[in-house]
């Protein structure tokens, strides 16, 4: 019997709590193969087909695409992490697929291209100044006046971004910044911007952009913490949000893909609500993470893997149908470093609205405050329910009911 379901082939895989329920709806309507650096384990059911192959040189996965397109013609490209984006875009194009263009992904991928693209544009965003130096760096920050944000151009998850409020705290977040080795990139070299803090409420928005033209898929609401760097805690997404119909919104994220000539894929765009209106953050060249890709299809019905898939293929994103309700996950991390002995979720303490809880560290696990990244998370909650407000008592129970070195 022939499987006449598209191919699509997948760059490298996550964590199987945050990207499984993504492959096993993908699955559903295309046939995956997974280019990955190691054999698979989880991902084997919903395979057809993967290759050991390391996809950080664009050159090197391009001809091993190739090979796969010739046995197997392959009808779209993707990928949702953020370290692969522009490697995307290249196999695509090289293989006569839709993708979001070189020049797009790479302005979604480096920060310092997406600046330069908004700013000719006139899309509204942070002031920012790249530098070299710690001497570059206090120059810059007194221009744009303090408080100011300090990030690499080109890493992700929140890697060395961090808050810097006044002149004396310059030299050591900034040695915080870009003093850290980055896995599996030896001689990585930093490049970091020297940004406006602006301030206001948070968010991100997920689209779907089919030639060029954008859908918006999912709004969530974010929760940041650790202080002074930028950790994602939480977010919260409502079928029913004024801000997916809010026009001011909808122009600056259509102004901004325009500016970066974005065509065919998803993105992830960051945007802080301030009081002069919406301002640009971060547009990524990915789905989102932080389990906001699961909120979107238990609050809305859609599903951002085959959405995916489909703009990648050249095929309209279908929306989701399911009821209007709201999504919560809150991830818990460790406040000072902590030896974890045991660490379970309290039964009878959850609230009903409570969806899914999830243990993220093994036992024996050194576990330390987060700095600028995920990587201190220990557990999570993720909380459905018809009001926001009953979201918000489901998430809060989570929080009482998780247990760490406790009997």
């Amino acid at each position: 019997m022939t499987d006449d379901r598209p191919l699509v082939l997948m760059l490298r895989t996550g964590t199987r709590a945050s990207r499984e329920f993504l492959l096993r709806t993908m699955a559903e309507r295309y046939r995956l193969h997974l280019f990955t650096s190691f054999e698979p384990s989880w991902e084997l059911p919903y395979l057809t087909g993967w290759t050991q192959h390391l996809t950080r040189d664009p050159e090197d996965t391009l001809a091993a695409a190739r090979e796969l397109h010739a046995r197997d013609p392959i009808s779209g490209v993707i990928t949702y992490d953020e370290a692969r984006v522009t490697q995307v875009a290249f196999v695509a194009d090289g293989l006569g697929l839709p993708h979001a263009g070189l020049d797009a992904a790479a302005a979604c991928r480096f920060k310092n291209l997406t600046r330069r693209a908004l700013d000719a544009a006139g899309v509204p965003q942070p002031r920012s100044i790249p530098v070299t130096s710690l001497d570059e760096a206090r120059v810059a920050a007194a221009e744009i006046g303090y408080p100011v944000v300090i990030k690499p151009h080109d890493l992700l998850a929140g890697m060395g971004v961090l808050r810097v409020d006044a002149p004396e705290e310059l030299a050591e977040r900034y040695a915080d910044s870009t003093g850290n080795p980055v896995g599996g990139v030896p001689d990585y070299v930093y490049a970091p911007l020297v940004e406006e803090c602006v301030t206001g409420e948070e968010i991100s928005v997920d689209c779907a952009l089919h030639g060029g033209e954008l859908t918006v898929l999912c709004l969530a609401r974010k929760e940041n913490g650790f202080a002074p760097y930028f950790v994602e805690v939480g977010h919260t997404v409502d079928a029913a949000d004024p801000l997916l119909t809010d026009p001011a919104l909808l122009d600056v994220l259509r102004a901004a893909h325009a500016a970066i000539g974005y065509q065919d894929g998803i993105t992830h765009t960051e945007i802080m609500l301030t009081e002069s209106g919406p301002k640009i953050i971060e547009i990524n060249g990915r789905m989102a993470g932080g389990h906001i890709t699961r909120l979107a299809q238990l609050a809305t019905g859609t599903d951002e893997g085959l959405a995916a898939c489909d703009v990648a293929c050249g095929r309209p994103p279908v929306p989701g149908t399911a009821p209007r309700r709201v999504a919560a996950v809150r991830f818990f991390s460790a406040e000072e470093e902590t030896t974890i002995d045991s660490i379970r979720f309290a039964e009878d303490v959850l609230h009903p609205a409570v969806d899914e809880t999830v243990i993220t560290v093994s036992v024996g696990t050194v576990a330390h405050r987060p700095h600028g990244t995920g990587t201190g998370r220990l557990a999570l909650a993720v909380a459905v329910a018809d009001t926001a407000e009953e979201c918000r008592t489901a998430i809060a129970s989570a929080a009482d009911a998780l247990l760490i070195n406790k009997d």
